[in-house]
């Protein structure tokens, strides 16, 4: 592509960006979709992986804000119920800390009516926690539901294939070089492949800057000039640890050592602690964990459950987000509106550009066709369908698993393994692996994930590198058993089947771990920073 036209160019393919890349497309529009390194691979996949509408943006007064997010939570669980699954949250809360027990149930009261139910039951989950809490003070412990979506890159190339399928043109590791105006108005992009170095322009009618934290460079990139920031970024720090004896299957939401928000979720076979609020300015893709951060972390886990004795050998890697925040200076992070903003740069000399501000995973939709109207699409709101059970997604992931394990000649493991991270699309793949011996193989031999699954990620999901597969489209690469081993057993097994030489599968491999181990931090590097 050297020059083409495009009704729509989205710069961005981080889980807004790819949303309203859908949006656009549904909308009958020609979109061209560009994203400078992979997508989701950015704040989306950084994230706290729930899906929730916000019960502490109550404090604030947000309730529109939480009455939107409520209804976007059911809409993905009804219409992405293997991805987004239900999930039971504790609440605990020490003696002395920053609320009242008559003022948190008002505001669960709230937030179950604002959400159109009532909270399930969590069969023992609230004693066993009790058990585990620091004895030494009274705990009040409460309990709701929320969701989770343990994995947000799937759902983005989910909404990316959908985009496809409506006529998007999608480009990965594809950087914006410039933003070009005339007389006033967005005209295009030029932008440069990091695959070949090749550049191209693309001429459009609506430039949309949904690069996330990475809006203001963008608009700088660009030369458009804004009178302030439009980003306040805000890093988030994450701990993932080996499960303990006792851990609670549920969630728990608690206060950290300082009264800050802090989460414990079962997540991936393990569990995942966080996350912090610390101003971030820097480069967003490289942002990492401060030493501060993780003894934040660590000391706030060991505050909560002292009896399940945590060492850092319990820790398995860290990892760090930025969220895109509105610029808002003088204000603490946790007061920041999490609401999102559709900034118009008519008034910077760019008539046609929008930027997106803030958002979260459980809004991307609602932003999307907010944005589709902004530039003169019907996108009406979708119909509010009722959200399948725990018990039902089990029921049906159950019996399709044993149908397709057959047919397909793959473990059952490996059929429920398919449903659970492909939905719909795990028909295609099982009957590709079906044909194929070598695509029913094993991406390693700890995973009941196949082969099959990374050829479909390069063939329909745009994954064009080992790291896209391998940490987004399919990331058994984020489980806990993941080793040098598993590495160069998946290089070799994927690249026999795309045709790579043994160079091209080294060279592969190589750049897959040094992106994970920059995103990913190990647990011998978190040993190794704290006692430096």
């Amino acid at each position: 592509m050297t020059s083409e036209r495009f009704d729509v160019v989205v710069i961005g393919g981080g889980i807004n960006g790819v949303a309203i890349a859908r949006a656009c497309a549904r909308g009958g529009k020609r979109v061209l979709i560009l994203e400078q390194n992979d997508f989701a691979s950015g704040t989306t996949s950084r994230s706290t992986r729930i899906i929730h509408g916000g019960l502490r943006y109550l404090e604030h007064g947000e309730l529109g804000l939480v009455r939107e997010a409520l209804r976007e939570r059911e809409r993905l669980r009804a219409e992405h119920s293997h991805l987004v699954r239900p999930l039971k949250f504790l609440l605990a809360l020490g003696a002395g800390g920053n609320h009242s027990a008559l003022a948190v149930r008002a505001g669960l009261w709230l937030y179950a009516t604002l959400g159109a139910g009532r909270p399930s039951a969590v069969d023992g989950e609230l004693d066993r926690l009790e058990r585990l809490l620091d004895s030494a003070q009274r705990w009040s412990v409460f309990h709701y539901d929320d969701a989770q979506c343990e994995f947000p890159e799937r759902l983005v190339a989910e909404w990316l294939c959908d985009a496809l399928a409506h006529g998007a043109d999608a480009r990965n590791h594809t950087r914006v070089l410039e933003v070009e105006t005339r007389d006033g108005r967005a005209t295009g992009v030029r932008a440069r492949s990091l695959l070949d170095a090749s550049e191209f322009r693309a001429r459009a009618d609506w430039i949309v800057n949904a690069s996330g934290p990475w809006v203001d460079r963008v608009c700088a990139a660009a030369s458009v000039r804004t009178r302030s920031p439009l980003i306040g970024g805000v890093r988030g720090s994450h701990l993932v640890l080996r499960r303990f004896p006792g851990a609670p299957a549920s969630a728990v939401y608690s206060e950290a050592v300082d009264g800050r928000p802090f989460f414990l979720l079962p997540w991936n076979g393990q569990l995942l602690a966080g996350a912090t609020e610390v101003r971030d300015h820097a480069d967003p893709g490289k942002t990492e964990p401060g030493a501060g951060e993780i003894e934040y972390l660590f000391a706030s886990l060991n505050r909560l459950f002292p009896g399940a004795h945590l060492s850092w050998n319990d820790v398995q890697a860290t990892f760090a987000g930025v969220r895109p925040l509105p610029y808002a200076p003088g204000e603490k992070p946790s007061a920041i509106s999490r609401r999102h903003f559709l900034h118009d740069h008519s008034d910077d000399g760019a008539a046609g550009m929008i930027s997106v501000i803030g958002g979260k995973l459980t809004t991307a939709a609602a932003i999307a066709r907010e944005c589709a109207r902004k530039i003169g699409i019907d996108a009406p709101e979708p119909a509010l369908a009722a959200a399948p059970s725990a018990q039902e997604i089990e029921a049906a992931l159950g019996g399709w698993s044993r149908a397709v394990a057959q047919r397909a000649h793959i473990a059952e493991a490996s059929a429920r393994a398919l449903a659970e991270w492909h939905g719909a699309g795990a028909a295609e793949i099982a009957h590709a692996a079906a044909m194929d011996e070598r695509q029913r193989a094993p991406l390693c031999e700890h995973s009941p994930h196949i082969v099959a699954e990374a050829v479909a990620a390069v063939r329909r999901e745009c994954a064009s590198t080992l790291a896209d597969i391998l940490l987004r489209r399919v990331p058994v690469a984020l489980g806990a058993c993941w080793t040098d081993q598993c590495s160069r057993t998946a290089a070799a097994r994927i690249g026999v089947v795309l045709g790579w030489s043994a160079a091209r599968a080294a060279r592969e491999r190589d750049a897959f771990e040094e992106e994970r181990a920059g995103f990913w931090k190990r647990a011998e590097a978190v040993a190794l920073q704290q006692r430096g």
